[in-house]
């Protein structure tokens, strides 16, 4: 019991960094963090994939899946939105 209240106490805490540390960032550094927010998405994405594949219990497999599942929608809608700005960038023909 103590290690779940302590792995949730690490999460929100997480939480509330990474929302102050992302709402902090003016929006000329959008693009660049973005590229480098999919890289980070890409560890998770890995990370994410152990967490499921080595099924320590029923409880660490769903949130493996599902943290393979948020990661992957994080890295795909990361890049569309790279590429479309990228896209406002080029030369009409």
């Amino acid at each position: 019991m103590e290690i779940l209240v302590f792995s949730l106490t690490i999460f929100v805490l997480a939480l509330f960094v990474g929302f102050e540390v992302i709402t902090k960032v003016p929006p000329t550094l959008h693009t660049p963090l973005m590229s480098g927010s999919n890289a980070i998405s890409g560890i998770t994405l890995v990370g994410a994939i152990l967490s499921a594949g080595l099924q320590y219990s029923t409880l660490t497999s769903v949130l493996g899946v599902l943290a393979v599942a948020l990661a992957t929608i994080n890295v795909v809608g990361g890049f569309l939105v790279t590429h479309r700005i990228l896209g406002m960038f080029r030369r009409k023909s």
